[in-house]
């Protein structure tokens, strides 16, 4: 089967959906597909893969993705595909997968992070004059209008209930595939190594609780409300509770809100890092207190790493957590009284090690392996062989 696949940058820095993809499509070789990929970045070299680096001059960031757009359209029609997926938007694929959710989802919960109604109303004027998000929502408007287009993959029912509530798309243009990652696959004595390493290097003492938060805009993660609660923990708990954030956000204003709230002997702003996997073998818990996420990665790959995970329900991978079970599922972000109680909770051992085990069977049902099978699937389906 050929397949064009069409995902505008694939740069693993930029973030969990473009980590998604770069896994998504070495399953994808490994399950026989042909596959030809167009993007904006220069993947490294793999054997079997087709890359088609689309290039061009503009004087914007938004002009550039809109040259793509129209490039690649043109170039899906010099060539014969049996499938054209486009996670990036592009008029003309058969399928098309929002990994990072609507964008008018986006805009609305980019607007529930504003605090007053003045700021929330500052906050929508300025998404409207936000010449990229016109554009793309102009696009995703054009893609997911009514009547025939293409078949929508939904990596939650967070996000289907977006297709629905924003678009009122129908049901036979939904078809759900639930997001996956990679199982870890360290052994028991790489994970002890990397608990002790990491915690020798940033001073967390073995009885005190380690809690991680992964995040690259720490204003829609909820690094705020994290903070705020480390600091009644620390007033209030008779156990020490240390946190490493770990992200390229600009860490400044938020390490001076530390200062702020006290917690700044207790908290590490770490930066962008490579080692993400040794730390959540270095932590006892993952918090998660997200504004939005369709289905967020670094929560499946927590669980996945035996940790009890900390979400909220705007997050699609909170739909695999049992709450109480194997882990926690908070209303909002901004729930203090809720990351705090549930934080006093996991200081148990023994409920960490049940929660841990019940994770781990969780992540199981959101293996890659499992996606990228779904997705053959529905591509077999869209071809005249059929499934």
């Amino acid at each position: 089967m050929k397949v064009a696949l069409v995902a505008e940058w694939l740069d693993a820095w930029r973030g969990g959906a473009e980590t998604s993809t770069l896994q998504f499509m070495h399953h994808l070789m490994g399950g026989g597909v042909e596959l030809h990929i167009f993007t904006r970045s220069r993947p490294s070299p793999t054997p079997g893969l087709h890359v088609h680096t689309i290039t061009g001059a503009a004087m914007t960031r938004t002009r550039r993705s809109i040259t793509f757009a129209r490039r690649v359209q043109r170039l899906l029609k010099e060539d014969s595909f049996d499938v054209v997926h486009a996670i990036s938007p592009c008029m003309g694929a058969d399928i098309y997968q929002p990994r990072g959710g609507t964008v008018a989802e986006t805009i609305r919960r980019n607007v529930a992070i504003r605090r007053t109604v003045t700021g929330r109303s500052l906050k929508r004027c300025t998404s409207r004059l936000n010449f990229k998000q016109r554009y793309m929502l102009a696009m995703e408007r054009r893609l997911l209008a009514p009547g025939e287009g293409p078949i929508v993959v939904a990596i939650s029912d967070y996000v289907v209930r977006q297709l629905k509530e924003h678009y009122g798309l129908p049901d036979r243009r939904i078809h759900k595939v639930y997001n996956g990652v990679d199982p870890d696959g360290a052994s028991d004595e790489e994970r002890a190594a990397n608990r002790a390493a990491l915690r020798r290097e940033f001073g967390i003492a073995d009885d005190e609780l380690a809690v991680l938060l992964v995040a690259h805009n720490f204003r829609l993660k909820g690094v705020r409300w994290w903070l705020e609660a480390l600091s009644r923990l620390r007033r209030e708990s008779e156990r020490c509770v240390r946190s490493l954030v770990v992200g390229r956000g600009d860490s400044r204003r938020w390490h001076r809100l530390a200062v702020r709230l006290g917690v700044d002997k207790v908290l590490t702003f770490t930066g962008p890092s490579n080692r993400v996997p040794a730390f959540r073998h270095a932590v006892d818990v993952l918090v998660h207190p997200t504004y939005y996420d369709p289905c967020s990665r670094v929560v499946l790959e927590g669980l996945a790493a035996g940790l009890p995970c900390i979400t909220t329900r705007w997050d699609g991978a909170s739909e695999m957590i049992e709450d109480g079970l194997s882990g926690f599922v908070l209303q909002d972000a901004d729930d203090v009284d809720g990351l705090v109680d549930r934080i006093q909770r996991l200081g148990d051992a023994d409920l960490r090690s049940r929660m841990g085990q019940a994770a781990r069977r969780t992540a199981e049902r959101a293996s890659m392996a499992r996606h990228t099978a779904g997705m053959i699937e529905l591509y077999q389906s869209l071809t005249p062989a059929g499934a």
